[in-house]
């Protein structure tokens, strides 16, 4: 199947957003965010239902991540050689059937094994999604479906702890049944996905030695450290510290909280739509320049905030960063190689990911205890400058 030509009397823009195959992929790029930030809401219910501890529950995380950390890049070996419908569908029923299954467990080890499980299925989306848009598209095309990909992503992110917390009033197991969704996702994909498969006829190592030749130079490097350094800063500042500077130094509800650090994934939503646009103009290593001048600037204005409301002004900042960012670096790496180990490439680049969102937190837990809150924010800010430069010299 060759890369998809638009012939349509909508705006080029539109057409690509409402395409078909696209759509599906949002489908995919949803369940991918679905896994950790629906169930969050519930973990104080959960802790006292099943009279476990703050540490245990973080363990249902963990369960999840690590088949993703584990199995991400041999997931992507195996769609290059046999194909992404045989590995994407296969994931879906087991997100979403293991999920699922979730809301029926009631022994704390039984839910252990389940979300261990549901991270197997839930390993490869992450990876495949963004392989699925390098198939597909190419140019400005695909950076622009890349950024409505990081788009739909951020809304999914700002959504899902909203939803769950809802859900979760009826019952801490509810959340739990929202992957069900997966399953018919999993059907369209089967069915309705029209994608181009890859040629896996080369044998392995042929095949090892194509992706090693593609992964081992200093663009590549620059942009794994980059990926790398995003989630540090994502994980760790942000996602950890942020919310913990609201609560403990200003007081903040979980509600205003969650409204603050929900605007920075509207400020991302809103950005990555615009990449198509954007990439007109804006080469992709200038995009990623940028989003590292934003990253720092906001992180070196968190400290600096008196007035709780005044965080909206460096959390959208942050998103700005973020939405260039994110599908910037993708549809570098997307590009770098061809169908027949893109998915190999691609789920490296996910291990990468995955290697950061790990570090991250206990990374700044160590700043923190070092030299206090404000100098997490310093600390990344300060990487954001390092990244900056070696994006500069490499990409």
């Amino acid at each position: 199947m060759k890369k998809e030509i638009y012939h349509s009397r909508k705006p080029a823009a539109t057409a690509l957003f409402s395409d078909p195959n696209l759509r599906i992929i949002y489908g995919i790029t949803l369940m991918a965010v679905l896994g950790v930030s629906s169930i969050t809401p519930v973990f104080p219910k959960i802790q006292r239902v099943l009279n476990i501890s703050p540490e245990a529950v973080g363990l249902l995380i963990t369960a999840f991540t690590l088949p993703g950390f584990l199995l991400t890049p041999v997931l992507g070996v195996l769609a290059d050689r046999y194909g992404r419908k045989k590995i994407l569908v296969p994931s879906l029923l087991l997100f979403g059937l293991a999920g699922a299954a979730c809301a029926f467990a009631r022994d704390f080890h039984v839910l252990l094994l389940l979300r261990f499980l549901q991270g197997i299925g839930g390993a490869s989306l992450g990876s495949l999604n963004v392989t699925l848009i390098g198939d597909m598209f190419s140019g400005e095309k695909q950076a622009a479906a890349m950024g409505y990909n990081a788009s739909v992503l951020s809304v999914g992110t700002a959504g899902y702890p909203f939803i769950g917390g809802l859900v979760g009033t009826m019952g801490w197991h509810y959340p739990f049944l929202l992957p069900i969704i997966s399953v018919p996702i999993g059907l369209f994909v089967l069915f309705r996905l029209k994608n181009p498969e890859p040629d896996g006829g080369q044998n392995l190592k042929e095949y090892l030695g194509n992706v090693w030749q593609t992964v081992k130079s200093w663009q590549v490097f620059g942009l794994f450290i980059a990926s790398i350094a995003t989630f540090v800063i994502l994980y760790g500042s942000f996602l950890t510290y942020f919310p913990l500077l609201l609560g403990n130094s200003f007081g903040a509800s979980p509600f205003i909280i969650g409204i603050l650090t929900s605007s920075m994934s509207i400020a991302t939503a809103f950005l990555s739509s615009q990449l198509g646009r954007l990439a007109k103009h804006f080469s992709k290593k200038a995009l990623i320049l940028i989003a590292f001048v934003f990253y720092g600037g906001a992180l070196l204005l968190f400290p600096q905030i008196h007035h709780l409301w005044l965080f909206l002004i460096p959390a959208v900042i942050f998103g700005i960063g973020h939405g260039l960012n994110i599908p910037s670096i993708q549809t570098l790496l997307a590009g770098l190689a061809p169908i027949q180990h893109r998915g190999a490439f691609m789920s490296l680049n996910g291990m990468v990911l995955r290697f950061g969102q790990t570090i991250g937190p206990p990374l700044l837990a160590l700043v923190l205890t070092l030299w206090g809150m404000n100098a997490t924010f310093y600390f990344t800010a300060a990487l954001s400058g390092l990244i900056f430069i070696l994006v500069f010299l490499s990409v």
